[in-house]
């Protein structure tokens, strides 16, 4: 009767952790590009490191991504987030796909990931208290 609990409990956490990340891709940087019209309003996932961030522009930080994935405009993403991070950070990076983002003033983003959220890739958010530009 004891295994017939255990196998329960971990087909149970299995399907409940399933659940919760129901309607994320994770995918790679240049997926991301590549596949932006078929993504368009979905939440995706992206592991990568932080090869810059703005932070405080129009109420939001600007983080830049790549994660050796793609060539050229395909290498990287911008984020867009409450949350931040530094050059340099291995991050884990959860936002929704949006395209041709015009914040006027010249400002025309074809791709962003907006509204996301950034964590360490160790599992400890990327938020830093002070916003810091570089």
């Amino acid at each position: 009767m004891r295994l017939y609990r255990k196998a329960a409990l971990a087909i149970f956490l299995t399907l409940g952790f399933g659940f919760a990340h129901a309607g994320e891709a994770t995918k790679s940087v240049e997926a991301v590009n590549l596949e932006k019209a078929a993504l368009k309003d979905q939440v995706v996932t992206i592991h990568g490191t932080v090869t810059k961030a703005n932070n405080g522009i129009m109420k939001r930080n600007f983080v830049h991504i790549e994660d050796g994935s793609g060539e050229g405009e395909t290498a990287s993403l911008i984020i867009t987030s409450q949350d931040t991070a530094s050059a340099g950070d291995q991050v884990i990076v959860t936002g929704k796909v949006a395209l041709d983002t015009d914040f006027g003033f010249g400002y025309l983003y074809p791709l962003l990931i907006e509204e996301a959220t950034i964590k360490q890739a160790g599992g400890n958010s990327a938020s830093h208290a002070k916003p810091h530009s570089h």
